[in-house]
């Protein structure tokens, strides 16, 4: 043991730690007497409150200006996005074996499950504008035809725009192609659409985007060759043509037919 440990100088260095940890002849612990103490927390009490306070009333007063269905800035897209089922480039299919196009049926299938009438009907009747129902699609729907046309050679294309057009597509060929589109003409009315005036109406938990179906109407001297198709997204004050962006408000996809 060393004799520094009993020495004066060491006693006093472990006293004056005791003292400031817990002074019994002042009351003071950690250098500050229970008064002390009591007004430094009651200060900062207040302190924190008042910040707590003035973030929870600012809160409040910038949650009063907005409208949960409506957003608070809105900016029409100039160059809305189409989105495309069956989801691929090339569709090649032989119309006489069903095994071949099953995934694309499935695909129009799940894509037009939440647009069934039965869903759709739970949302309220403003206006047409809640309810898309996918009975509105007819020949196209998949309730008469579950094939969507790829039984008998006239495939059933799902176009999906974003905003308040119509869909134009056309073949890349000498010949035009023959289509049907529904709704009639490929347009949907932009009440359809989320807007300022009625998102809140469209904000139902049913509710969908319209979408029109194109079906190819093939014949045979057009099958065993592989057909190009431009879908194109048109409107006023649309983008759909700049040649630096192919994907830039339009689709392109080839489909061949085999019988």
């Amino acid at each position: 043991i060393s004799p520094d440990q009993f020495s004066p100088a060491s006693k006093e260095k472990q006293d004056s730690w005791k003292d400031f940890i817990y002074n019994p002849r002042t009351g003071e612990f950690l250098g500050r007497t229970a008064g002390s103490w009591g007004l430094i927390l009651l200060f900062y009490l207040i302190f924190y409150g008042f910040l707590g306070g003035m973030f929870s009333l600012t809160m409040w007063v910038m949650l009063q200006t907005l409208d949960e269905n409506v957003p608070r800035h809105q900016d029409r897209v100039a160059s809305p996005g189409l989105v495309i089922r069956p989801h691929a480039v090339e569709i090649t299919f032989n119309r006489s074996d069903p095994e071949n196009y099953k995934h694309y049926i499935r695909q129009l299938h799940d894509l037009l499950q939440s647009y069934n009438d039965s869903i759709q009907e739970r949302n309220e009747l403003c206006m047409k504008v809640c309810q898309f129902k996918r009975s509105t699609l007819r020949q196209c729907s998949g309730l008469p035809d579950p094939s969507f046309g790829f039984k008998e050679g006239n495939p059933v294309i799902g176009l999906k725009p974003e905003g308040d057009p119509y869909i134009n597509c056309t073949a890349k060929r000498a010949t035009s192609l023959q289509m049907q589109y529904f709704p009639s003409e490929g347009r949907l009315d932009k009440m359809f659409f989320p807007t300022a005036n009625n998102l809140s109406l469209c904000s139902q938990p049913d509710y969908v985007q319209p979408l029109v179906a194109v079906k190819l109407l093939f014949t045979k001297e057009d099958y065993n060759i592989e057909q190009t198709v431009e879908c194109k997204v048109e409107g006023s004050n649309l983008r759909n043509d700049d040649e630096r962006d192919k994907f830039l408000g339009r689709v392109t996809f080839r489909v061949k037919v085999s019988e």
